[in-house]
């Protein structure tokens, strides 16, 4: 019995080893700025041993469009970056990608990570 669970309990610490968990940094509402561009930045926790850092590709994706995000300084696992609220818009919806590889036998592996949606409510002065 023991020797036919020990192929799922070892698929499944293994599973369990490789969590990826993104942290939404940003406060839930922000007043209303002259340029209409909001920062919202992230956090990236991982226990994967074999991700290549260096290959991170993170992406805030509102609606249909994406756009790119940059490293915080001084923070290995951070990420920064701007999106547009039309002037008449008060409430958007954004979720991060990250896109990234990882170490296996011969060719790296391609994954990636999305987040929940999270709503950024802009708040007029």
């Amino acid at each position: 019995m023991f020797k036919k669970s020990l192929p799922l309990l070892s698929l499944s610490l293994l599973l369990a080893g490789c969590a990826t968990q993104l942290t939404n940094l940003t406060p839930q509402q922000q007043v209303r700025n002259a340029n209409n561009l909001y920062t919202v930045e992230v956090a990236f926790n991982t226990r994967q041993q074999t991700l290549r850092w260096q290959t991170i590709e993170p992406k805030i994706i509102v609606g249909t469009e994406t756009y790119e995000m940059r490293p915080t300084p001084l923070l290995t696992n951070r990420w920064e970056g701007l999106i547009p609220v039309p002037a008449g818009t008060s409430v958007v919806r954004y979720r991060y990608r990250f896109d990234y590889q990882y170490n296996r036998m011969g060719n790296p592996g391609a994954d990636n990570s999305i987040s929940p949606e999270y709503t950024l409510r802009i708040i007029d002065q």
